[in-house]
């Protein structure tokens, strides 16, 4: 019986010390959120406080020097645009980095979307399967497109984390750009004959499940930011696709939809206004109906944090991006690609989106010219460029070579002009 007792005793003991650790450790884990979350906010004043303690200087300079990071690149003086937005509200940040003089800048020239010179259809832009940053599924630099299984090489950059998320969106973005070929669709007869996504966007149908119609979406739910983020199943409606997404009771886009849709003028327009909508939820505007053309809105601080908050927003983007390229609108695809890359690598600003851009945004343009000039874009302002995993090695040490010839040509030019003055 005293066997028992002490192992009970024993027993009760190891029962008390292990519910006193998991209590001790539930007291910890209290103590390490609150703390992060006090850390949160109490991070940039104290950061602040800090760099003024040790003599920095202020991060908002004027003349943009190299490394560091450009919180604001508001003109001080505030300009009316050409489609003759109120000067007082004027966007942060408009004037184009390519503005800014000197050679260390260059690298923020806007990408020439028309290369009218043929850059990249030289020899030197031809890649090797072996090359270490050959992706098999991307046919950004292939001379012909292929739709067959691709090439698969053992390469150095196999064991790189961020080649390899790469390489696994590249499959999917090259799923898109050829159409989906090796899609099996699951419709039946009669999602095919009602064509839902037409009939909706001709407001002859509403969205299921929400039950709002077209002109709905674009009255009721504009600039209702907390409906437009915490409701998902309308993505899905108002930017169709020939993939399912995450609302079941949407309907893929079928080739006969896509084909009458592109006819009709009422469904274009209306997607034109689907697309303001979800620009103006990101705090963006359509500057330029005819080329595309973006810039930030007078509220993108707020909306940018948001964008940073909730990066779910990263596979809507993706997602209005292949519609855009669908149904239409091919030509808006660059312009807003080419504004999240400046955001994102020279602004410094939405840092939670950045590997969305260069992982799938920029690989969703179809127009290959365009996709080719974006990734020299993002090459040229990425840092560090040698962690650069979105295109062939090959191509990036062409770049690098291109960049320091250019560099020493205006330090040449610069000089002669001193001699002569």
């Amino acid at each position: 019986m005293r066997l028992f007792a002490g192992l009970y005793s024993l027993l009760k003991l190891l029962l008390m010390a292990a519910a006193d650790f998991f209590r001790l450790t539930s007291v910890i884990h209290w103590f390490r959120r609150r703390l992060s979350f006090l850390w949160r906010y109490a991070k940039l004043p104290i950061c602040t406080l800090y760099r003024y303690a040790i003599g920095w200087e202020p991060l908002t300079k004027d003349d943009g020097s190299p490394g560091e990071p450009l919180l604001d690149t508001e003109d001080d003086a505030p300009q009316v645009g050409p489609s003759g937005e109120v000067a007082g509200c004027r966007p942060e940040g408009q004037h184009e980095a390519a503005d800014r003089e000197g050679p260390a800048e260059l690298a923020h020239e806007r990408p020439r979307f028309k290369d009218d010179g043929g850059e990249f259809d030289s020899e030197e832009y031809r890649v090797d399967p072996t090359d270490e940053l050959y992706c098999g599924y991307d046919s950004t630099w292939e001379t012909e497109e292929s739709v067959g299984p691709s090439r698969r090489t053992a390469r150095p950059a196999s064991h790189n984390f961020m080649f390899n998320r790469f390489e696994s969106a590249a499959r999917d973005m090259q799923n898109y750009r050829h159409g989906y070929p090796f899609q099996i669709r699951h419709q039946s007869r009669r999602q095919v004959s009602d064509k839902p996504n037409l009939q909706f966007y001709l407001g002859m149908r509403h969205s299921v499940p929400d039950g709002v119609s077209i002109d709905g979406f674009h009255q009721d739910w504009y600039r209702d930011y907390d409906k437009l983020e915490s409701v998902h199943s309308y993505i899905q409606w108002l930017f169709p696709l020939q993939e399912p997404g995450m609302n079941r009771d949407a309907s893929i886009m079928t080739t006969e939809e896509i084909k009458e849709f592109l006819q009709s003028n009422i469904a274009k327009d209306n997607l034109l206004k689907s697309y303001k909508l979800m620009l103006d939820f990101y705090g963006i505007e359509l500057s330029d109906e005819k080329t595309g053309e973006v810039r930030r809105a007078c509220n993108w601080r707020d909306r940018f944090n948001n964008l940073n908050r909730r990066t779910h927003n990263n596979l809507r983007i993706t997602r209005i991006l292949k519609c855009l390229g669908t149904l239409g609108y091919q030509h808006y695809q660059g312009p807003l690609v080419y504004f999240f890359l400046k955001e994102t690598l020279v602004h410094r600003e939405l840092p939670q989106v950045r590997d969305s851009v260069l992982h799938y945004f920029v690989f969703a343009v179809l127009d290959k010219g365009e996709r080719r000039s974006l990734v020299k874009f993002a090459y040229l302002n990425y840092d560090p460029r040698e962690e650069f995993v979105w295109c062939p090695k090959k191509i990036q040490i062409k770049w690098s070579q291109g960049m320091s010839g250019r560099r020493e040509l205006l330090h040449h030019e610069d000089g002669s002009q001193e001699e002569e003055d």
